[in-house]
C-alpha cells in the first residue's frame, strides 16, 4: 500500500462486497469520511477515520483504530479494536470502548463514560490525516520514497491491503439518498439503501441498489446489476450491460444497452439510442479466420491442381494446334501416297474423266491437291495398248491364212 501522492478525496468510492446492514454501513476494508460530511449510518469497518466536523448518526465499530477530528459527533457508541484518537471537542453521546491506548483531546465529550485497557493520554492530538501528511511528505522531501512505502505496510500492519470506503467533503450519506458533488463508484457484489446523485455513476457487476441513480453525466450499470428504480442523466450517456436489470425507467442524452438487459420501464433518449448484441468475440473470430484459411487453402490448392494447365495453358493451346497440324499434314500425306497410288486404276476405270484425259496439244495432266502441284503424265499406256491390240489381230489374219 502507497500512500505518495495522497491528497483530498476526489470521488465516492464504495469497495466490493459493501452492504447496508439495518442502519449500519458494513465493509472489509477502511472507513475514511471527509470533512463537512453526514453519515447517517453507522460505520463498521477495520479502521475507521473522520475528517472535521463530521456527523455520524449511528454506532461506529473499528476492529482497528479509530481517529476522529476535531468537532465531530457520533450519536452513539465507539467501540476500538486497537488505539483510539481522539480530536478537540468531540462528542460522544454513547460510550467509549477501546481496547488499547486512548488519546484524548480538549474538551472532549462522552455521554455514558468511556473505558481503555491501555494508556490513556489527554492532550490535544494532531489531526490523523495532517499527521500523515507532515510524516510523508518530510520522507517524500529526503528522497526517501522506500521509507514512505514502509510506513504504508506498517499502518496495514502486513495485513491485505483492501480498498477503502471513500466519503468525499460534504457528503451526505443517508437511507434516503447518498449525494455527493463528485463522481461515484460502486464495486462489485454490494448491497446498497438510497438513491445515489453524483456528477457521475459507475456501478459494477453483481449489485442490489435499492434506489434510483441520478447524475449529471454519464451512467455506467454492471452485468447482473438490479437497480430498484429509475435511472437518469442530464446530458450524459447511459450504458446497460448484459445481464442487469433496471426496474425504473431511463433517460439520457444517449442511450446503449446491451443484449440481454432488462428495463422494465420506458426508455428516453435525446440523442442516440443503441442496441449492442453479442457476436461470440474471439471464438466467432477464430472461426472466420480458420474459414477464411480454409478458403485460401481450396483457393490455393485449386490453383496449384489447375495452375499447372493454367500455366502452360497457352502452351496447351499452341500444342493442340501443332497437333492438329500435324494430323493435317498427315492426311495430307496420306492423300498424296493414295491419289499416287491410285492414279492408274482411276484413269482404267474412269478413262473419260476431265483433267486426266490427253489433250490434242500435248500430254494430259494431273493436279494433286495434298501440295497444289501439277504433274504431268504421258498418255503412252493407252497408245500401246491399241498397238498391241492391232498386233495380235495381224497375228490372228496370218494364222487364218
Amino acid at each position: 500500500m502507497s500512500l505518495r501522492g495522497g491528497g483530498p478525496i476526489e470521488e465516492l468510492a464504495v469497495p466490493s462486497g459493501t452492504t447496508v446492514e439495518e442502519h449500519d454501513l458494513v465493509t472489509d476494508g477502511d472507513v475514511l469520511v471527509g470533512g463537512q460530511s453526514t453519515v447517517e449510518f453507522g460505520l463498521r469497518g477495520r479502521n475507521v477515520a473522520l475528517g472535521e466536523r463530521v456527523s455520524v448518526e449511528n454506532d461506529i465499530e473499528a476492529e482497528g483504530d479509530c481517529r476522529l477530528d476535531t468537532w465531530c459527533s457520533v450519536d452513539g457508541n465507539v467501540l476500538v479494536g486497537e488505539d483510539a484518537y481522539l480530536g478537540e471537542r468531540v462528542t460522544v453521546t454513547g460510550r467509549l470502548m477501546v481496547s488499547g491506548d486512548l488519546d484524548i483531546g480538549d474538551d472532549v465529550t462522552i455521554e455514558e463514560g468511556f473505558e481503555a485497557n491501555g494508556w490513556i493520554v489527554i492532550r490535544n492530538p494532531v489531526p490523523t490525516l495532517v499527521f500523515y501528511f507532515i510524516v510523508l511528505s518530510q520522507l517524500l522531501r529526503l528522497g526517501e520514497t522506500d521509507a514512505a512505502d514502509d510506513l504504508a505496510e506498517a499502518l496495514a500492519d502486513g495485513e491485505e491491503v483492501r480498498d477503502p470506503l471513500l466519503v468525499p467533503r460534504g457528503g451526505e450519506i443517508s437511507d434516503d439518498a447518498w449525494r455527493v458533488s463528485t463522481p461515484a463508484t460502486v464495486g462489485d457484489d454490494c448491497r446498497l439503501h438510497g438513491n445515489l446523485r453524483a456528477e457521475s455513476i459507475r456501478v459494477g457487476e453483481r449489485n442490489e441498489v435499492f434506489g434510483s441513480l441520478r447524475a449529471r453525466e454519464g451512467i455506467t450499470v454492471g452485468a447482473d446489476t438490479t437497480i430498484h428504480g429509475d435511472v437518469t442523466t442530464r446530458g450524459g450517456t447511459v450504458t446497460i450491460e448484459a445481464g442487469a436489470r433496471v426496474l425504473g425507467d431511463v433517460s439520457a442524452g444517449d442511450l446503449v444497452v446491451h443484449d440481454g438487459a432488462e428495463i422494465d420501464g420506458t426508455l428516453r433518449a435525446r440523442g442516440e439510442m443503441k442496441l449492442v448484441q453479442e457476436t461470440g468475440g474471439d471464438e466467432s473470430e477464430g472461426e472466420e479466420d480458420d474459414a477464411d484459411g480454409g478458403e485460401e487453402d481450396d483457393a490455393d490448392g485449386g490453383k496449384d491442381e489447375a495452375g499447372r494447365p493454367d500455366e502452360s495453358g497457352e502452351g496447351g493451346e499452341e500444342g493442340v494446334d501443332a497437333a492438329e497440324a500435324e494430323d493435317a499434314d498427315e492426311a495430307s500425306d496420306e492423300s498424296e501416297a493414295s491419289g499416287s497410288d491410285d492414279s492408274p486404276a482411276d484413269e482404267e476405270s474412269e478413262p473419260d474423266t476431265g483433267d486426266d484425259e490427253p489433250t490434242a496439244d500435248g500430254p494430259a495432266t494431273e493436279t494433286v491437291e495434298g501440295d497444289g502441284t501439277a504433274r504431268e503424265t504421258e498418255a503412252d499406256g493407252e497408245g500401246s495398248d491399241t498397238d498391241a491390240e492391232a498386233t495380235e489381230e495381224r497375228d490372228a489374219d496370218a494364222e487364218a491364212t
